[in-house]
């Protein structure tokens, strides 16, 4: 019996693929924010993001960008500031089986919050 088989026949392909997004996305989340960083450090923050997120189940791709205008509001006398979630703009890209699913967190302005939710979910 595969790990599949084992641990996920109960549910649907739709269901794992967006299971699977939203625990890489609270990682993300709980994992990077208050992590120092500055406008030198922003692009290997992105790239570190990617690249240990692309690790987990069923993720095929990792779209991480910090928005620098945010970023440069908060920064501090010592030119570097804690990555907030208001800062965080990820798309999380899913494959299970004939499904792929996209994550995204992005800060909406009308909420004034950081929302994490379900981008697009498509079968192929």
């Amino acid at each position: 019996m595969d790990v599949n088989e084992k641990y996920f026949s109960n549910i649907t392909s739709r269901e794992r693929a967006i299971f699977e997004g939203a625990i890489t996305m609270g990682a993300l989340f709980h994992q990077f924010v208050g992590t120092p960083v500055n406008k030198d450090s922003k692009e290997s923050l992105e790239n570190a993001i990617k690249e240990s997120l692309e690790l987990q189940p069923a993720i095929e791709k990792v779209d991480a960008k910090i928005d620098l205008d945010r970023l440069n509001d908060t920064l501090s006398d010592f030119e570097y500031t804690s990555l907030s979630g208001d800062m965080l703009d990820i798309r999380i890209h899913t494959k299970v089986d004939n499904v792929k699913a996209i994550i995204r967190i992005e800060f909406i302005e009308e909420l004034n919050y950081p929302l994490m939710y379900v981008e697009d979910i498509e079968e192929l």
